[in-house]
């Protein structure tokens, strides 16, 4: 039987923020959002927000934005690094789960309301079919969802987000080529993640003859958005013509029959503007399974934090799979 006399301690921890909270009888509270760089090491800021909520724990979950394949975990877009049974013990848990972040956000996506879900096109999704789910913000995370045998889900983490971007006309060879000069390698995350966008605005602007101009990604989004600034629209509609191709690539790989879930920090700050844009038109631009892509449908993700409840979910399927006291 599980445990319930104490709460739970749940964690999203991502390259820029980490968001931490209490699980008990089923419900997430005490949210508090944390810097990362405003901290050493992950246990610091587990201590620190501990201390403001003087409250005892035995079992904690985190979902992590990078690979977990071994007991050491050293992040990619931080310097946070630990092993996992050290940090247990450090922090006096009897349980310690960590799991990739995406592998939380999936775990996720039963449970999320139907209100907290944006939908860009498709047909019906089939219930119990196979999930992808994609997020950009600090970087770019990609992850599945599948039905098990017993009625459960299970979430498939991925590193999708480092696989190679692959330009499908002439104007996103130039784009590639104009971050290949920079970077060498060219992943799909090096364009949809925050810093991508910046760099999808440079390459606009240098293509237009105005090489120099720099924005930071929140002001792209903004004079984008407002189409006060003709440069920083088109750099909307590039990012989002080329999430489409990887949303896409995500759905056919896993057979997202179930829909294709978009979550992080950027897209849901679109609101209108990936409806409005070449997203849609480009995600179905499969060819031969065109047909296929069509029927699945995209929802981006409203919730605030579902991470969390991925974690939740994950720690509680964890718990239940052991030996009874």
């Amino acid at each position: 039987m599980m445990p319930t006399s104490l709460p739970y301690l749940l964690a999203d921890i991502g390259g820029t923020n980490a968001r931490f909270a209490l699980q008990q009888d089923g419900r997430i509270g005490e949210i508090r959002v944390l810097a990362c760089a405003d901290y050493p090491s992950l246990q610091d800021a587990m201590r620190a927000y501990l201390r403001t909520t003087s409250t005892e724990v035995r079992h904690a979950a985190i979902g992590i934005a990078n690979p977990v394949y071994t007991d050491r975990v050293r992040m990619t877009n931080h310097h946070w690094e630990f092993s996992i049974e050290a940090l247990r013990r450090e922090m006096g848990l009897e349980t310690f789960l960590v799991m990739n972040d995406f592998a939380a956000l999936a775990l996720s996506l039963p449970y999320l309301p139907e209100q907290e879900l944006r939908r860009i096109g498709g047909g019906q999704a089939e219930p119990r079919a196979a999930r992808g789910v994609v997020g950009a913000g600090t970087g770019l995370g990609v992850g599945a969802l599948v039905a098990a045998a017993d009625g459960s889900w299970q979430a498939v983490a991925g590193e999708g987000g480092h696989v190679s971007f692959s330009p499908v006309d002439e104007e996103e060879v130039e784009l590639w080529r104009f971050a290949h000069a920079r970077y060498g390698h060219v992943s799909a995350e090096r364009l949809l993640q925050g810093r991508g966008l910046e760099l999808i605005h440079e390459w606009v602007c240098s293509s237009a003859g105005k090489a120099g101009t720099a924005l930071p990604a929140a002001r792209v989004t903004e004079l984008g958005l407002s189409g006060a600034d003709a440069s920083c629209r088109r750099s909307l509609e590039v990012y989002c013509r080329i999430l489409g191709t990887v949303a896409a690539n995500v759905a056919l790989t896993v057979d997202a029959r179930g829909g294709l879930y978009i979550g992080g920090g950027i897209v849901p700050r679109l609101g209108d503007f990936v409806e409005q844009s070449s997203f849609r038109a480009r995600f179905e631009d499969k060819g031969r399974l065109s047909v296929l892509l069509a029927r699945i449908p995209v929802l981006v993700i409203h919730s605030p934090w579902p991470a969390l409840i991925g974690a939740g979910v994950g720690l509680r399927q964890y718990l239940e799979r052991q030996p009874h006291a």
